[in-house]
């Protein structure tokens, strides 16, 4: 067994198959650690990723897995595609195939989106990425097929209404790079919201590409398709 978050006596009980009274004297026997410290407090909090050990046998132990991915156009955001590769298809990392299975997509792209994708096994982490409520800026860089004006600026910032979901968009920052080339930071995704925007002018999106989540950003150094472990403390 494997619990997000949860009192240490539940999961030995259910992952040893043992009444919670004996459990209770394990404890007193200081025969369970968690994280390398001897518990005796039945109610301890532990999460997935708590390193439990019974008798000095391992009994849970579960890496956080944080993954950057440089992911490219014609790939997907799933887990699994009957017509596309995925990008669970692109990871060459040292990975088994039950943590492989274990991870989710924070913050997905389309399909001819490119550009940072990241991937953990960590879903408290990725809530505070994508909720709302943190309101996490994300940067992306857009190739338009007319020029650009500086009319733009002030639409995006004042946030558009889709009557599809009877929403007004909230403020985006529009930079505009060059003529044909503009930065785009917002801090919600709607479906095809960037497209959907520029699209307001009749402006066809040629190439969209994501460069960072919040202060996560596309290593330089990572080709298209490759992925790398992250350290999410030093970021």
């Amino acid at each position: 067994m494997s619990i997000s978050r949860g009192r240490l006596d539940r999961f030995i009980s259910e992952k040893c198959q043992i009444n919670r009274k004996s459990v209770r004297l394990l404890l007193a026997q200081k025969r369970v650690s968690v994280d390398g410290v001897i518990a005796l407090d039945i109610a301890q909090a532990i999460n997935k990723f708590s390193l439990i050990k019974f008798d000095g046998q391992i009994i849970q132990e579960n890496r956080a897995l944080y993954i950057m991915l440089h992911k490219p156009v014609g790939v997907v955001c799933a887990t699994k595609d009957d017509k596309h590769k995925t990008v669970i298809d692109l990871l060459c990392l040292k990975l088994t195939p039950t943590e492989k299975a274990s991870l989710h997509i924070v913050g997905r792209l389309d399909l001819n989106t490119s550009g940072l994708v990241l991937l953990t096994n960590d879903s408290r982490w990725s809530e505070q990425l994508i909720s709302p409520i943190s309101k996490v800026d994300k940067h992306y860089l857009v190739t338009l097929k007319n020029p650009l004006h500086h009319d733009y600026i002030n639409a995006f910032a004042n946030g558009m209404y889709f009557a599809y979901e009877n929403i007004i968009t909230k403020p985006v920052k529009l930079n505009i790079i060059s003529q044909y080339c503009a930065e785009v930071v917002l801090t919600e995704g709607r479906y095809h919201q960037i497209k959907r925007m520029f699209g307001r002018f009749n402006n066809p999106v040629m190439a969209l590409h994501r460069t960072s989540i919040g202060s996560y950003i596309l290593n330089e150094n990572l080709l298209v398709g490759e992925s790398k472990f992250i350290n999410i403390n030093k970021k």
